[in-house]
Formats: structure tokens, sequence, C-alpha cells
């Protein structure tokens, strides 16, 4: 009986590690591809598969529609999408400002 317990054990973390090879693979996948499906992008993003059909259906991230169907996304121009996505820190905004009213002097 002990030794099924055991087993057990043994098996689960195998099972465990295993899944975690194969998230570590499926990302590695993504980051050789250039263009991604939905499925793909969501997951490079981080996000849920419904916040990118919003994002498209508000045409607020760049993609493709080959077809008329699939939808399509360049690993290019999401990088792209999330580095022009950045908010200025306070520092930032202050600094700006300084520089627009020392111009306007």
């Amino acid at each position: 009986m002990r030794i099924s317990i055991i087993h057990l054990e043994i098996m689960e973390i195998i099972q465990s590690q295993l899944k975690q090879v194969i998230e570590l693979l499926t990302k590695q996948n993504l980051l050789e591809k250039e263009f991604f499906t939905l499925e793909e992008a969501a997951l490079y993003l981080g996000q849920s598969k419904s916040s990118l059909y919003k994002l498209t259906g508000k045409k607020e991230i760049p993609f493709y529609v080959p077809g008329g169907k699939m939808i399509y996304f360049r690993k290019h121009e999401l990088d792209t999408w999330i580095i022009n996505s950045r908010v200025e820190t306070i520092d930032g905004l202050e600094e700006s400002i300084d520089n627009y009213l020392s111009q306007k002097a």
C-alpha cells in the first residue's frame, strides 16, 4: 500500500513537470512565429480571446483577416502596440509640463 502511494506521488510530480515543459515549448514556439492566430495572440499577450475580439471590433489593435474568416496578428505589430500603450509616470508628466512651459517662456 505504501509503495502505491509513493508511486502516485511520483507520477503527480512527473505530470506536473511535463505540463511545465509543454507550456515552455509552446511559448518558445510562439516566439519563433511571425503571425499568430487569435488563440496564440491571446496566449502571447496574456489576455482572453474575448478581450482580443473586443479590441479587433473597436479596431484598437492591428490584425489581419485574409479571406474574411480567421483573425491573425503579426508578432512585431503586437509588440509595437504594447510599446505604444505605455502609461506615462508622474515624473515623466511633470518633466513634459516643465519642458512645455520653458519653451513658452
